[in-house]
C-alpha cells in the first residue's frame, strides 16, 4: 500500500478549509500546506491537522505555488486538492479502496471533479484531473493561471470523485495576474492567450476578447477542443457588439 501526500496551496481559507481536510485525513500519511498570504484563520484551521504548514510569497504564479508544495512532500504519491474541494462519503471509500489496490508502476491516477451541480443534487458539469502521482516522476505544474499538471507514463482512470463546492470566489482576480504579466513585458502562451481572452469575454470587454481570441488562432499551437471554443466565444462577442456578419463567420468556424 503506498503512502500519500496531500499537497494544497491556500488564502483566506477559513469557511472551507476544515470540510477539506477533514474528509481526506484519513487516507494521506502527509499534509502539506502552503499558505500564500492568508490574513483569516487559514493557519489555526490547518493546525490540528498538521505541523507542515509553509508561507509562499505571492508572485501571481499558481503553478510556482503547487511545484514549492510538491517539493516539500516526502512520500510515494502526492495528492492534490483545493481548500473548497472535498471527498463525499461514497468517494472516501473508494480512495481508501485505491489506495490500498493502488499498483506501484501507476504514475497517475486521474479522479472525476465535479463541479456543478443541479437543484436535485445531480452533477451537470464534470471533469477528469491527474489527482494523484508518483512523486519520484517530479511532475511540474505549468502556468501562472489555469495551470496544469504535466505527467506521463502509466495513467489509469479511477471511480473516486472530488466534490468542488466553492464558498468565495473573486472574479478579478485571474485576469489582474495576466494583466500585471503584461505591464512587465511578459510573453504568453498559446494556452495564456486564450484564458486570458476567457477574462476579458466574461468581464464584457468583447473587442480586446476577440482580438486575443485571434492571436491565439493565429499560433495554430492550441488544443482543437479549445480552437472550436475560440471561434464559439468569438461569435459570442460579435453578437454582445452587434457585429451579426462577423458572428456568423465566427460561428462557422467553429463547426
Amino acid at each position: 500500500m503506498p503512502s500519500i501526500s496531500l499537497c494544497m496551496i491556500v488564502k483566506n481559507e477559513e469557511n472551507t478549509l476544515a470540510r477539506c481536510l477533514s474528509s481526506v485525513a484519513d487516507f494521506v500519511d502527509e499534509i502539506i500546506i502552503v499558505d500564500t498570504g492568508s490574513t483569516d484563520r487559514t493557519k489555526e484551521i490547518a493546525r490540528p491537522f498538521t505541523d507542515d504548514i509553509y508561507d509562499f510569497v505571492w508572485i501571481d504564479d499558481f503553478a510556482a505555488a503547487r511545484n514549492y508544495a510538491f517539493s516539500q512532500a516526502t512520500m510515494e504519491y502526492i495528492l492534490w486538492l483545493d481548500a473548497d474541494d472535498f471527498l463525499r462519503e461514497k468517494d472516501r471509500s473508494k480512495l481508501a479502496k485505491l489506495k490500498y489496490t493502488l499498483d506501484p508502476s501507476v504514475d497517475s491516477v486521474t479522479m472525476e471533479y465535479h463541479l456543478d451541480h443541479d437543484e436535485y443534487g445531480n452533477v451537470t458539469v464534470k471533469n477528469r484531473r491527474n489527482r494523484l502521482v508518483k512523486r519520484s516522476n517530479s511532475f511540474r505544474w505549468i502556468g501562472r493561471v489555469h495551470e496544469y499538471l504535466e505527467v506521463w507514463g502509466h495513467i489509469i482512470n479511477s471511480d473516486v470523485a472530488v466534490t468542488h463546492a466553492s464558498m468565495h470566489h473573486d472574479r478579478n482576480r485571474n485576469i489582474a495576474i495576466y494583466e500585471n504579466a503584461l505591464q512587465r513585458g511578459e510573453s504568453f502562451s498559446p494556452r495564456d492567450l486564450y484564458y486570458y481572452a476567457n477574462e476579458l469575454q466574461d468581464h464584457a470587454r468583447y473587442e480586446e476578447a476577440i482580438q486575443y481570441y485571434e492571436r491565439f488562432l493565429e499560433t495554430g499551437q492550441g488544443w482543437m477542443e479549445d480552437n472550436l471554443s475560440a471561434c464559439g466565444k468569438m461569435a459570442d462577442c460579435h453578437h454582445a457588439l452587434g457585429n451579426e456578419q462577423f458572428e456568423l463567420e465566427s460561428a462557422i468556424r467553429s463547426l
